[in-house]
């Protein structure tokens, strides 16, 4: 079946701002401007940029009720409104507290890890997220996975250890050591494990609720901005070490932050395109997912990746490594596996494999609500996608 000129154009969006997303936040971190010692340098403020992105998410929540009013105002011009066709908003907004102050400490070190190490190798080793929350649903949610789920996760990490290897071979770009890429490297993994778990705990606890995806992505966004700007508080105080470039040393200066964005307002284009890109990346991934198919979205999601690796190369950021395009290559083949997409049911096809996936198959997670967009909700008024198969996980 052709695909419609809006699939086509959610489609588009959910690449192009997801590939905006990641480039406009290492984009800030390699400009540079004058801090509040005078000192020209790049702007290395992770925790200032995680809080654009939960900007971003309460847009999220913006969204959700502009589009529910729309929607309620189109059946009332049609028929009599019945309470029970509209999504509920009543729910415990507490159990956002746990997966919001996980996305929080996710996000705050994988940008800390960005500063470190490079676009594409960041894009491409959040992949991992899928491996911790394969593991994570067999242990806490008492899922079984297939054994091509399983083939799938090895096939994901020898991918990924080809790209972190990639990393530290060969020649580095001006202003990175091989010592704050691997660094950099291992705290987007660690990232992985914190976003796991609250996808695990999401599934556990948000998604019985039923709550709407852009409802739930927009209150973990506003809990999580609390949370980040009470701890502004104490970073202001506390020693950053090798992760800090500001004149006082410390975790986070937001007063520096805003001399340099006063200083080199030209940075105001990066900070921006992070807020909003991460808002209309939400809402594209939610309508790639009803209206075609969870995998098209996963599909998509390796095309995101791809782009900002070509787009690292053409500008700098980066030199061509053979062994990152090999790593990404399996990387992509370990999704694709992991998710029985494309390579199974040719396989299937061709009469090579007879394994029919099973009716009761259950996705490793059904649904989540975190900031990448991976809840798998209606939206207010949307018509579910025919072809909206059993949910995968993928990485944001």
């Amino acid at each position: 079946m052709a695909w419609t000129h809006r699939q086509i154009i959610i489609s588009i969006m959910q690449v192009g701002f997801g590939s905006i997303n990641t480039v406009s936040t290492k984009w800030a971190d390699e400009m540079e401007a004058e801090n509040s010692a005078g000192d020209l340098v790049q702007f290395n403020h992770p925790y200032f940029q995680t809080e654009g992105m939960f900007v971003g998410e309460i847009l999220c929540m913006i969204a959700f009720y502009i589009f529910r009013c729309i929607s309620r105002h189109r059946r009332r011009s049609q028929v009599e409104l019945s309470p029970s066709d509209d999504q509920s908003t009543q729910f415990p907004k507490r159990i956002f507290m746990i997966p919001a102050c996980c996305d929080a400490l996710a996000t705050s070190t994988m940008y800390m890890g960005l500063v470190l190490t490079y676009a594409s190798s960041f894009q491409m080793l959040r992949g991992a997220v899928i491996v911790f929350t394969g593991l994570f649903s067999v242990a806490f949610l008492g899922r079984r996975l297939r054994y091509f789920q399983w083939i799938g996760i090895g096939v994901l990490i020898s991918g990924l250890l080809v790209v972190g290897v990639s990393d530290f071979v060969g020649e580095n770009i001006e202003g990175y050591t091989r010592n704050g890429i691997i660094t950099g490297d291992l705290m987007i993994v660690a990232a992985q494990v914190i976003t796991a778990t609250q996808m695990v705990v999401e599934e556990k606890f948000v998604t019985k609720h039923d709550v709407p995806p852009l409802l739930a992505v927009g209150w973990e966004g506003l809990i999580g901005f609390t949370i980040i700007t009470i701890l502004l508080i104490p970073f202001y105080w506390i020693p950053g070490g090798i992760f800090s470039s500001n004149p006082r040393g410390v975790l986070e200066d937001i007063p520096d932050a805003f001399t340099q964005i006063g200083n080199n307002p030209m940075l105001l284009l990066p900070i921006l395109g992070n807020i909003l890109s991460i808002s209309f990346f939400n809402f594209a991934g939610v309508s790639v997912t009803k209206e075609l198919s969870a995998t098209t979205r996963m599909v998509n999601d390796s095309i995101r990746t791809l782009i900002i690796w070509i787009f690292s190369l053409l500008i700098g950021w980066q030199y061509f490594q053979y062994l990152q395009l090999i790593g990404f290559l399996i990387y992509t083949v370990g999704v694709f596996l992991y998710n029985d997409v494309i390579i199974l049911p040719l396989l299937r096809y061709m009469g090579w494999v007879n394994d029919a996936l099973p009716e009761d198959t259950e996705p490793v997670l059904s649904s989540s609500s975190s900031a990448a967009g991976r809840v798998e909700e209606d939206l207010p008024g949307e018509k579910v996608g025919k072809d909206n198969p059993n949910l995968t996980v993928e990485p944001m």
